[in-house]
Order: C-alpha cells, then structure tokens, then sequence
C-alpha cells in the first residue's frame, strides 16, 4: 500500500498523471487496504470471541431461508471455480443466533470452495432426534486422521504451505470452533485423505413460527448529523472530517476534547449547533482514551448521545473494556461504508454491517 500511494503522490508532484493511471492505483490501493482489513477482522472476530463480549441472540432460524442466502452468495464463486455447488432445501426451523449460524457456515462453505480443485461442495442437513445436523460436504483432497484436531487452530492451513496471502490466514475455522463453543453447537470434522471431508455442526430444532416483517429502516444518504471528532493524529482527524463533511454532516473537530468542545462553542455562536454523536479514538495524548473524552463532552453538551470509539487494539481485556462503557466500537482501519453504515446504525435506526453486535 505504502508503494502504491508513493507512487500516487510522486505522480502527483509531477503535475501530469493520467487520470486512467491515477484511477487505477486509487484502486489498488483500496483493495490492498481491504484485503488487508478482511485479515485484521478475522483477528479481531477470535478477539471478540475471547474478551467474552459477543452476545448470542438466539430465535427460530429457517434453515430455507438461510440456505437461500448461502446458495445465492456462492453461486458466482463456484461457477469461476468450475465446481458444481448443490444446496438441499429443508422446512425445518432451527433454534441459534442467525449471524453466528451463517458466519459459521460462510467459513465452512468458503474453505469448502477454496480448497475442492475439482467435483463440488454441497450443503443440506439431517435430522437426528430433537437436533438438526447442518452438512457441509466437499470432494476436495481430504484431511489425513492425524491432522484433523489441528485444522482449527489459528494460522493452521494444510494446502498453503506457501502461505499465500490469497489463500487468507488460517483463522476462519478457528473462528468456527470458537462460535460454536459459544453457540453451544457441537461441531464434527469427518474427512478420509483423497476423498474429500465433511464438517457438520448440530442445532437444536425449533418450532416453525410466523414469519416476521423486516423493515429496512437504513438512514437515506442524505440524513446529516452533527459530530463530535475528537483524534490526536493531525492526518487522521483531516482525513475524517473531509469524509464526513462530504456525508453532508456537522463536524466538531479536536485533537482533545477541549478542542471539540471549542469546536462547538464556535458553532453555537454561529447558530444551531446539534450534537447527535460522538466519534473518538481509543488512544489519545496525554494517557487519555476515548472514554474519558466523551464523558467530558457529555458533560459538555448536558445530555447523553450515541457514541463510537475508533480503535486499532485488539487485546480481549481492552474490547471488553471499551464494550462495557456502550459504545459501538470500529477498528481500524475503517472503509468508508462501514462508518457511513454505523453513523446511520447509531443516529438514525439503521442497520450496522455484517450483523455487528458490538
């Protein structure tokens, strides 16, 4: 990333980039970043799974509907790859959190896809008893007797020995394990060498309910807001303001809170000055953090509004910590979608991306 954007900029100085050149290292430059936060996030999801701090809201799940997201979701991915990718529908109703069941299954069925070189990968349960196994069946190169209790360890991955980045870190499958112990689902690994493996999780079956009406209350992108931005890194609070200014919303900026809080006070001398959220970094000058910022800019403004802490640590203790004050935490680095979506989460009743529970 770093070489792209020095190119970028050397480009830049030179006062003549094309802008198809400009256009494409931009790009480039957004997909390293994304890459590069799909391996953070998989670190911090075992994080999350290890302070504790992940909360299990569990309801009756129609396996027909979930099987239809997953079949929809992969349907590209196996036709790039050239493997037949089946799904066996069911009526049957399971009781689990749906994001932790379907994230549990994406991993299953990705490692599926990634590692099958040819046949396919199927999906579809069976009953047993008062529980339904979930079965996720491939034919793909198998899994040696000896090996299968290491596959769900972290950074364990059998066919990259290489290690390409492509190939990601070896963590989703650590993370099934770790979900499925939180979920109370047992989960199997089942695989002969050469010919192909079978993971499994079991859920309990649950009653068949009416279904429920989902409202789509996202934020339109026009909805503004007024924020406080407190960031001590000169670079990063320019950069944040700029991309909220652009969202069309009503920044305060200060790399304290003194600052934000004079940022405001200049704005309510101006006029209307609402504040309907608080951003902060976790880590800020002077052994500051995030927290102690917004209890000093609730006192500011005399009434409690929603808030998120930008943070970059990944330690248990500290997630815990930051999600024990009620704020919804981001990590960085952050993708312009992911804070517009939580912005419209927090002030306006929207959906947080990815089922985010934090």
């Amino acid at each position: 990333m770093s070489l792209l954007v020095s190119t970028l900029a050397i480009l830049g100085q030179r006062g003549d980039v094309p802008s198809g050149e400009a256009r494409d290292l931009a790009s480039r430059a957004k997909s390293v970043v994304s890459n590069f936060s799909g391996l953070l996030n998989a670190l911090l999801d075992i994080s999350r799974l290890d302070a504790g701090i992940v909360t299990v809201a569990s309801e009756a799940v129609p396996l027909r509907d979930l099987f239809g997201d997953l079949r929809n979701e992969f349907a590209a991915e196996a036709k790039q790859r050239g493997l037949t990718w089946r799904v066996v529908d069911s009526s049957l109703y399971v009781d689990s959190d749906p994001m932790m069941l379907k994230r549990i299954l994406n991993n299953l069925i990705s490692n599926a896809l990634r590692y099958t070189k040819q046949g396919g990968v199927l999906l579809g349960c069976r009953r047993r008893g008062a529980c339904v196994e979930i079965q996720v069946l491939d034919s793909g190169p198998g899994i040696p007797a000896d090996q299968q209790g290491m596959v769900f360890e972290e950074f364990v991955q059998l066919q990259n020995p290489a290690r390409d980045r492509t190939q990601g870190l070896g963590l989703g499958l650590a993370i099934v394990r770790r979900t499925a112990e939180l979920l109370g689902h047992p989960l199997k690994l089942a695989s002969t060498s050469g010919r192909g493996s079978l993971f499994s999780i079991t859920v309990a079956k649950a009653g068949a309910v009416q279904a429920r009406l989902e409202v789509d209350t996202t934020s339109p992108a026009s909805s503004a807001a007024g924020i406080m931005v407190v960031e001590d890194e000169g670079d990063v609070l320019d950069a944040m303001v700029r991309l909220l200014s652009l969202e069309g919303h009503r920044v305060y900026p200060g790399r304290s809170a003194a600052e934000a809080q004079e940022a405001h006070t200049a704005a309510l001398a101006a006029g209307d000055a609402p504040v309907d959220l608080i951003i902060a970094d976790y880590r800020l000058e002077n052994d500051t953090t995030g927290t102690d910022a917004i209890r000093a800019l609730h006192a500011h403004i005399g009434r409690l509004v929603p808030t998120i802490i930008i943070t970059g640590d990944t330690s248990p203790a500290r997630l815990k910590e930051i999600s024990a004050s009620g704020s919804r935490i981001l990590h960085k680095p952050i993708a312009d979608e992911e804070l517009r979506e939580t912005i419209a989460a927090v002030c306006f009743g929207g959906k947080a991306i990815s089922g985010d529970t934090r």
